[in-house]
């Protein structure tokens, strides 16, 4: 007795061309409605939904996320009693009551929590560069030949320049 007849193997795919149009958050698969072909839509033109520009960030907009986030992360009020998604969005409050940013569109936790990962990365790399330049320093060099030298370490790691100088300053002073 086969055990796949051949009415339920058409159920199914009549279940599956049911279902061409799959949604994931804010993507929607339209790959197979393009097989059936274009509909109502011009050739190269939009099919509805309308892409937002990505939103770029400037040097100012990621002092102010720093500052955002030390503020919001040292609050002996609430402290680490906190879920990292209330935790993001009041840092993104933060961000966005800031007057040097207002004017610009909102960002929302998740971008603020982004952003924040990668500039905490690239810091931190720098500041172990920065490290070992401040081992290797010999006498006679002072600060600026000790910070020349880790970039040059960061590169030499990283294969890519570093960037976020001002962030680092902003940074480097404090325990967190």
């Amino acid at each position: 007795m086969d055990s796949y007849p051949s009415s339920q193997t058409s159920k199914f795919v009549d279940l599956l061309n049911s279902q061409q149009t799959i949604s994931f958050g804010n993507y929607e698969d339209t790959a197979s409605q393009a097989s059936v072909g274009n509909l109502g839509t011009d050739a190269g033109g939009e099919t509805g939904t309308e892409r937002r520009e990505r939103m770029q960030w400037t040097p100012a907009d990621d002092i102010m996320l720093i500052s955002a986030w030390l503020n919001t992360s040292k609050d002996p009020v609430v402290s680490n009693e906190q879920k990292s998604s209330t935790f993001w969005t009041r840092v993104a409050t933060f961000f966005a009551a800031s007057q040097k940013v207002s004017g610009c569109e909102p960002r929302v936790g998740n971008n603020c929590k982004q952003r924040w990962h990668k500039i905490n990365d690239l810091v931190c790399k720098f500041c172990g560069a920065y490290e070992d330049a401040t081992r290797q320093r010999r006498s006679g060099q002072n600060d600026n030949d000790v910070l020349k030298l880790a970039h040059e370490i960061f590169f030499n790691n990283h294969r890519k320049k570093f960037n976020l100088e001002y962030a680092w300053n902003e940074l480097k002073n404090d325990q967190k």
